[in-house]
């Protein structure tokens, strides 16, 4: 292998939330084994001492292969907030150095964070950043035209986050009424509002229930759930991962994500790869990959009545969920597979003469 290399950094792949499965996925695809990518871990889940170390840490780690000359390409995943500025960080000493810049923006509310005020410092910051790397990745082409909104001179590819397709969808083993929501429990991914049309579901749907897996402010999912009267209809499960992931995913009627703001949920390709009838919001990149009616349903974020009656619709109608899975599943195939992802990964480093010397 040549001695200069892709290094790709972003938070660990063993951490929780969207960013960490998107690498674990890539791993697991052979993204880094096959082109010889060096991941950098410059986030991890636990204290605030250990997050500061962990991102000093990389810092200095990169700047040593900098000095050394071992970077050809450099391919950050970045949020928004702290996570902003430490990549943006990373990509001036990349720039300095020499090396190529990918900024891979996954935040579903960047547009919110860049503001509107041209002459604010944090505006004019990030600005130059996307402007001055290499590539700015964004998960669809609807998230490319925000960026470039922000930074026009931003030079956008969109390539969606990878799903790993299950060999086999196992027996439909679906429990009547379940609803699986899978994410960080807050007001900005609608679950306060997924708790408000319960009262009116159940006299619907009596036998619905509602599991709950992720982190969040759970003690307020709780507190809701017990002033609505619904605590009998709600199962907190905790963060799930791996086979208890799968498990949920399969006993699931219907996945339900009624999010404000997305980038591209990695637990709403995971549902529809696997065949799972989903019920989401038309934000961010998921009205790229969610067709109302074809392969999911979409209600607007906020309308609690309109989510009920999709909810009731969908949990009555066995045949309608299956076709909705069905379909859901051949669209993962047809674009959002690890391997497609991959593949498209691979054709951006190329393109960027990081994988020049390699066949």
């Amino acid at each position: 292998m040549d001695k200069t290399s892709i290094v790709m950094m972003g938070t660990s792949p063993e951490g929780q939330g969207g960013v960490a499965s998107v690498v674990a996925t890539y791993a697991a695809a052979g993204l880094f084994e096959q082109f010889g990518v060096r991941y950098i871990a410059s986030h991890v889940e636990g204290s605030r001492a250990r997050k500061i170390a962990t991102a000093v840490a990389a810092g200095v780690g990169l700047a040593g292969r900098l000095l050394r000359g071992r970077v050809r390409l450099l391919h950050l995943h970045s949020s928004h907030g702290g996570s902003f500025y430490r990549k943006s960080a990373y990509a001036y000493l990349a720039r300095r150095a020499g090396a190529r810049t990918v900024f891979h923006v996954h935040s579903g509310t960047f547009a919110d964070f860049a503001g509107t005020d041209s002459r604010s410092l944090r505006r004019r910051w990030i600005v130059h950043t996307l402007e001055r790397s290499d590539v700015v990745v964004t998960l669809s082409e609807n998230w490319a035209s925000v960026i470039r909104g922000i930074a026009p001179a931003a030079r956008t590819v969109a390539i969606p986050n990878p799903v790993a397709r299950p060999g086999q969808v196992p027996a439909r083993g679906e429990e009547a009424g379940r609803l699986l929501f899978l994410g960080r429990a807050g007001t900005n991914k609608g679950i306060f509002d997924l708790l408000e049309a319960l009262p009116a579901l159940r006299a619907r749907v009596p036998a619905v229930k509602l599991a709950i897996g992720g982190d969040g402010d759970l003690d307020a999912v709780r507190e809701r759930a017990r002033a609505l009267g619904v605590e009998s209809q709600i199962e907190i499960l905790g963060w799930v991962s791996g086979d208890a992931k799968r498990e949920q995913i399969e006993r699931a009627s219907l996945f339900v994500l009624p999010s404000y703001a997305e980038g591209l949920p990695m637990a709403l390709l995971e549902c529809m790869a696997n065949a799972k009838a989903v019920l989401s919001t038309p934000v961010g990149a998921i009205p790229e990959v969610v067709k109302d009616g074809v392969n999911g349903c979409l209600v607007q974020p906020g309308n609690v009545l309109e989510l009920t009656d999709a909810l009731a619709a969908i949990l009555c109608d066995g045949a309608l969920r299956e076709r909705l899975g069905t379909q859901a599943r051949l669209t993962i195939a047809a674009g959002y597979s690890a391997e497609q992802v991959v593949d498209r990964i691979a054709r951006l480093y190329r393109d960027l003469g990081a994988l020049e010397n390699q066949s």
